[in-house]
C-alpha cells in the first residue's frame, strides 16, 4: 500500500481483512471520507454505514502500529480487554461523532471481527499416564473422531453446480451494524456477526444443500492417532500433533493436544526428575543393620541397599540413591535420585507375648525415670489413642511451627550423619520445561 497525494492505492499484492479490502478500494482519505458524506443524504442508514466502515478502515489501516496489531489481533488488540493497541484510535470516536450526530453517537465495538483465522480450532484432550508410562516410555494409539470436508462438495456445503446465496441481510459481508443506548440522548454503534448467515456471508437454500453434509460443509471421520510417551515428560506436558484437528473449508486445520496428566502411585512420589519413596524397616533392621532388597523400581528392577555397619537408622530417616530417580526429558541416560524414608515397623502384641520379656529388657537400653524434680503437682491422665490426621484438621490456637516438630520428615530431609542421605545441592529441574512437542501428521 503506498501513499500519494492524501490517498491511499490499492497495490497488486495487498489483501485487507473481509469488509476492510472493498472499502480501500476506493481509493479514500479521511478528507475524502468526510468531503464525500456531506453529499449524501444524512437520513440515508446505508450512507452512514458505508462511510462508517470507511472511516474504521482508514484510521486503523493507514497507521503501520495500529496495522501490526490489527494483523496480529484483530479489532480485539483495540477494543478487548487487555488490548496491546491501547484502546481505539485515538481520534476515531471523535471521528465518527463528527460523521453521526455531532458527537450523539459513538462507535464503540467491533464485535467479532479481525483478520481471517490462519489455521482452524485447536483441541485440547486430557490423557492420564501412570509413573511407570513416563518412566519407561510408551506408544500409545488410540481411535478418535474428527471432521473433515466433505468429499462430496469438497467443502462448498453445495450440491451439483448450485453455489450459495449472498446473505440478504448482511450483503455478504458477515457482520451488521446495531444501535444501543449507551447514555440519554447517546447512542453507541456495535458491528456484530450476523446472524442470518451465522457470519459467514452466504446462506445456502434448503434444496441446494449437499445431500451428504446437508450444508455443513464437513461430515465426521473416524481416525487412528498415535503419540509417543517419552521417558521422563513432566507432568502437565503438552503432545502436539500438528494437522491432526477438526478441517474446515479454506483454512488448514487445527491441532490435536494431548495434555499429560500423571496418576497417584502407592509407592512413589516424583518431583522435577527425582523420587521419593517409604520404606518399613524392622526394630532389628534399625538396630543391627539390613542388607536387602528395599523396593521394586518403576522398571521392575529390584534395588537392593545395604546399611553401614554400626549405623542405627533412627525414625524417619532419609537416603539418598543417587540415579535411581526419573529419567531427564531429552536426555535419558541421566537419571535424578531416589529418596527413600526408612520408617519403623513396630513388633505386634502377639510377638510381644511370644518372648521372654524379662530377657529382652535386660537386652535393651533402661527405660527412662521419671522428671528429676519432680513437679509439686502430678496428674495422672489415660492413655488414648488418636489419629494425627484428624488433630491436624482442627484449630489450634498455637505457634505456626506447632507440627513442625517431633514428626515425619519432609521430601530429601534428614540427619547429616556420615551415611549419604541429605546434601546441601541445589535442586537441578534439568532444564525441564513445558514446551509443547510437534508431530507432523
Amino acid at each position: 500500500m503506498s501513499k500519494k497525494s492524501g490517498k491511499f492505492y490499492r497495490g497488486p499484492e495487498f489483501e485487507t481483512p473481509q469488509g476492510h479490502s472493498r472499502v480501500l478500494k476506493t481509493r479514500t482519505s479521511c478528507y475524502d471520507i468526510k468531503k464525500a458524506y456531506r453529499k449524501k443524504n444524512p437520513n440515508d442508514p446505508g450512507a452512514a454505514q458505508k462511510f462508517q466502515e470507511m472511516a474504521a478502515a482508514y484510521e486503523i489501516l493507514s497507521d503501520p502500529n495500529s496495522r501490526e496489531v490489527y494483523d496480529r489481533e484483530g479489532m480485539d488488540g483495540f477494543t478487548g480487554p487487555g488490548g496491546q493497541g491501547g484502546g481505539m484510535p485515538a481520534d476515531a470516536a471523535d471521528m465518527f461523532a463528527q460523521f453521526f450526530g455531532g458527537g450523539s453517537t459513538t462507535f464503540f465495538d467491533f464485535a467479532g471481527s479481525g483478520p481471517r483465522r490462519r489455521k482452524g480450532e485447536d483441541t485440547e484432550i486430557p490423557y492420564e499416564v501412570t509413573l511407570e508410562e513416563l518412566y519407561n516410555g510408551k506408544a500409545v494409539k488410540m481411535n478418535m473422531e474428527k471432521e473433515v470436508i466433505c468429499g462430496t462438495c469438497t467443502g462448498s456445503g453445495t450440491r451439483g453446480n448450485a453455489k450459495a446465496k449472498e446473505c440478504s441481510h448482511c450483503e455478504g459481508k458477515g457482520w451488521t451494524f446495531t444501535q444501543t443506548q449507551i447514555a440519554p440522548s447517546r447512542y453507541g454503534t456495535m458491528r456484530t456477526k450476523c446472524s442470518e448467515c451465522n457470519g459467514e456471508g452466504t446462506k445456502i437454500r434448503e434444496k441446494d444443500r449437499c445431500k451428504k453434509c446437508k450444508g455443513e460443509k464437513t461430515v465426521k471421520e473416524k481416525t487412528r492417532q498415535e503419540i509417543y510417551v517419552e521417558k521422563g515428560m513432566p507432568d502437565g506436558y503438552r503432545i502436539v500433533l500438528a494437522g491432526a484437528g477438526d478441517q474446515e473449508p479454506n483454512i488448514p486445520p487445527g491441532d490435536v493436544i494431548f495434555r499429560l496428566k500423571t496418576a497417584h502411585h502407592e509407592s512413589f512420589e516424583r518431583s522435577g526428575s527425582d523420587l521419593l519413596a517409604n520404606v518399613k524397616i524392622t526394630l532389628s533392621e534399625a538396630l543391627l543393620g539390613f542388607s536387602r532388597i528395599l523396593i521394586t523400581h518403576l522398571d521392575g528392577r529390584g534395588i537392593s541397599v545395604s546399611s553401614p555397619p554400626g549405623k542405627i537408622v533412627t525414625p524417619g530417616q532419609t537416603i539418598k540413591l543417587r540415579g535411581e530417580g526419573m529419567p531427564v526429558f531429552k536426555n535419558p541416560d541421566q537419571k535424578g535420585d531416589l529418596y527413600i524414608v526408612l520408617e519403623y515397623e513396630v513388633p505386634d502384641a502377639e510377638w510381644l507375648h511370644s518372648i521372654d520379656q524379662q530377657a529382652l529388657a535386660k537386652l535393651l537400653p533402661p527405660k527412662k525415670a521419671n522428671i528429676d524434680p519432680a513437679p509439686m503437682i502430678i496428674d495422672e491422665a489415660p492413655f488414648e489413642e488418636a489419629d494425627l490426621e484428624d488433630v491436624r484438621a482442627r484449630y489450634f490456637p498455637a505457634s505456626s511451627d506447632f507440627f513442625d516438630q517431633g514428626f515425619a520428615s519432609q521430601f530429601g530431609e534428614g540427619d547429616d550423619g556420615d551415611w549419604e542421605d541429605e546434601d546441601d545441592d541445589d535442586y537441578d529441574d534439568h532444564g525441564m520445561g513445558g514446551e509443547p512437542e510437534c508431530r507432523p501428521q
